[in-house]
């Protein structure tokens, strides 16, 4: 394709400026309504327009390379017809990661976790692996790769951001499904006959003070709350141990928030709380109460406390109390856990629970749209830590154990 010649080599330095000039102008106004393709042809129009050193002025006064100038006049040349819909010629443009370095992903993949890749003296064994991390042990590895780059292939092979899944439960009991049979049965039988059902369990411990709570919650652009470096309680500063008891039938819950030890007397103490403010109103024809309880902790199996507390509280209002624990390693299927807890600890977060009032009142203000409904009470009785208890007191138990697993399912009847 021939152009016309506007310019010859014998220009001075004026009307040189002018054309570069002319042509930056030109190229500025084009830009936005040009593609890849058309912005070439175009610059190899202006270049053979100007003649002699046409490509070269045009580079200075675009910015493009005079090979890709040079290139386009030789497309143009041999073009016959209508232009191609592609951009570039097949096979043009930078080539992949993968085809110019072929060992990249391999050793990518090697970084990610080197335990089970076989690779003991990966650079990153012990450290973090952020995508600037893999990306610096790639490079001194002798590989061109920067940090967006690793990102976008590691999301390419399938890996993502994840946090660690608690799944491991330890070792099984041969029971254990036989167990949660049975505490679905029992559950189902007492609310038939319109019985009180209860899950109860201590829920974590919480330091009272200005200290980290973790979560966020909406402040000031700028203006974060200001809490405590360190979880060191100062002299002085209590730690509360909130008690929890969730009415499985009702949606309800009532926790006994504790600053003292979280003992099987303070466990007590929690559900005769319960049935003093809620339970005794909600079942007034009640002669049962069942309990579903972890088998560890204040409330475990294996605390005699826990029975002869049980016992007492039996007398004290004229019920038999009926226990089943979950199996050793269960505790998360207990319904307190995700019913009760869970929602408490999204009521709170990112609030320090800078006093015991403030506990209470974020308990007790903890809804959900299904109508949770939570009370509180603070606890403030001492519980002393190792009380012992004999045979002999075990033996003036009502105590009924099943058949089926009788050290997780017994019954307490007043005496």
């Amino acid at each position: 394709m021939q152009l016309p010649i506007l310019c010859n080599v014998g220009m001075n330095w004026q009307e040189r400026q002018e054309i570069l000039s002319a042509v930056s102008r030109r190229f500025a106004t084009m830009t936005p309504y040009l593609t890849e393709q058309t912005r070439r042809v175009w610059a190899a129009a202006e270049a053979a327009a100007i003649g002699p050193h046409g490509i070269t002025m045009v580079a200075e006064a675009t910015g493009l390379s005079r090979t890709t100038i040079s290139k386009a006049q030789q497309e143009c040349e041999e073009a016959s017809g209508a232009p191609e819909e592609r951009q570039r010629r097949p096979g043009g443009g930078r080539k992949p990661l993968i085809e110019v370095d072929p060992t990249l992903l391999e050793d990518l993949d090697r970084l990610i976790d080197p335990a089970t890749r076989g690779d003991p003296e990966s650079p990153l064994r012990w450290t973090c692996k952020s995508t600037y991390h893999l990306a610096e042990a790639l490079q001194q590895q002798g590989h061109a790769i920067s940090q967006p780059s690793v990102y976008r292939w590691l999301t390419l092979l399938g890996y993502s951001l994840q946090s660690n899944r608690k799944t491991q439960e330890g070792a099984d009991h041969p029971d254990r499904d036989a167990q949660f049979q049975f505490i679905y049965r029992q559950v189902k039988r007492f609310q038939r006959q319109r019985q009180p059902v209860i899950s109860v369990d201590t829920k974590k411990k919480e330091n009272v003070g200005n200290f980290a709570q973790g979560g966020q919650e909406w402040e000031p652009q700028g203006q974060p709350r200001r809490v405590k470096t360190h979880d060191f309680r100062a002299k002085g500063e209590p730690k509360v141990s909130p008690y929890g008891i969730y009415d499985l039938t009702q949606d309800e819950g009532w926790v006994n928030v504790g600053i003292s030890h979280d003992t099987a007397q303070f466990a007590v103490a929690g559900i005769r709380g319960w049935w003093q403010k809620l339970g005794r109103e909600r079942y007034p024809l009640a002669e049962q109460l069942l309990i579903t309880a972890d088998a560890g902790g204040s409330n475990g199996y294996r605390t005699r406390l826990w029975k002869v507390e049980l016992q007492k509280l039996a007398d004290e209002l004229r019920l038999t109390i009926s226990v089943c624990h979950f199996p050793p390693g269960t505790s998360k299927w207990n319904k307190i856990e995700h019913r009760l807890f869970s929602f408490i600890s999204k009521n709170w977060r990112g609030r320090p629970l800078d006093s015991l009032a403030t506990v209470v009142n974020l308990i007790s203000h903890t809804k959900t749209n299904t109508g949770l409904y939570v009370e509180a009470s603070l606890d403030y009785g001492t519980y002393e830590k190792g009380i012992k208890v004999s045979a002999q007191e075990m033996d003036q138990l009502n105590l009924k154990r099943d058949s089926f697993h009788g050290e997780w399912n017994y019954s307490l009847t007043p005496r």
